[in-house]
């Protein structure tokens, strides 16, 4: 355990001493966003422009880290035990990829559909059986979604020029 936390601070304090535009948190056995990480990080968080907490243990994230880092990118959420995201995601205003394969949702988290420049949404192998295809139609910037291996009840074709994105069956 502590060698995680340590792995976890080492990588903090490189983003930060290192100014780099990417905290990279992969395979740190987190369940949480740690709130340490927010004092650390307050002096650069609207430089940080993509955020990786993949293959962790994530069950959920706070408004708070949403609303904290306004500028973001893109997103990798991956392989962690993720259900839903909070309703401040839909603020994001700049994220374009969001990267949520192999968590846990059953339903497709709509909040998504808020954030007008979301351009990828990789949401595969989660337990998602329906897809809120009128409201992904209305988002501006989509170009694909991955709904991969899930068991999805509805008949919908890949095409492209039906939806205005394409949709990864």
């Amino acid at each position: 355990m502590g060698e995680a936390v340590a792995n976890v601070a080492r990588r903090i304090n490189a983003t930060v001493e290192e100014d780099r535009d990417t905290l990279d948190l992969t395979d740190c056995k987190l369940i949480s966003f740690p709130d340490g990480v927010f004092k650390v990080l307050r002096s650069c968080t609207d430089k940080i422009l993509k955020i990786s907490l993949a293959n962790n243990e994530v069950k959920a994230l706070s408004n708070k880290f949403f609303t904290t880092f306004v500028q973001l990118r893109e997103l990798d959420l991956q392989g962690n035990v993720l259900t839903k995201l909070p309703d401040a995601v839909g603020d994001l205003e700049h994220l374009t990829d969001i990267n949520l394969s192999n968590n846990k949702f059953s339903e497709f988290p709509e909040c998504l559909t808020a954030v007008r420049s979301l351009q990828n949404i990789n949401i595969q192998n989660n337990q998602i059986s329906e897809l809120p295809m009128e409201r992904l139609c209305e988002m501006p910037d989509l170009r694909r979604v991955d709904v991969r291996s899930n068991p999805l009840s509805l008949s919908v074709s890949p095409a492209q020029s039906q939806y205005g994105f394409t949709l990864i069956l």
